[in-house]
């Protein structure tokens, strides 16, 4: 299973369309685009495998695999990413201002609601990111 994320890149952050099969999932925000700098950029583009993670912090959230030069990049829950994010993604419902939105749990729901069944089924889940 793929997702694409379509993005526009602003200076105080990155905005973007999530989409699986051409069919909307949710819209995230992220950093700007700082040169793929630990903790204060956007992920780089690229396709990533998508695994499924469980922390205290964030309890269930997804992770990216193989992302050059990052580790424990994150799809968790958020609303402003320049307080909130140190180089993930978060899914939101709705997009306010460049790395601003609304509704994070009702898109990470939503998300997850796709990614699980795959995953469930045993199907490998891609994110690919592009402009």
């Amino acid at each position: 299973m793929d997702l694409v994320l379509e993005r526009i890149y602003f200076p105080e952050g990155t905005n973007g369309m999530l989409t699986v099969n051409g069919t909307l999932i949710c819209y995230t925000i992220e950093l700007p685009d700082q040169g793929n700098q630990r903790g204060i950029s956007c992920v780089p583009e690229g396709k990533y495998l998508l695994r499924r993670r469980y922390s205290t912090r964030f309890q269930h959230h997804l992770e990216l695999v193989d992302v050059p030069e990052r580790n424990f990049i994150l799809i968790h829950s958020a609303n402003d990413a320049l307080r909130e994010l140190r180089g993930c993604i978060a899914p939101v419902t709705t997009l306010t201002a460049p790395g601003n939105g609304v509704q994070f749990r009702k898109a990470f729901e939503k998300l997850m609601e796709y990614v699980g069944l795959a995953m469930d089924s045993g199907v490998l889940v891609y994110l690919e990111i592009t402009t």
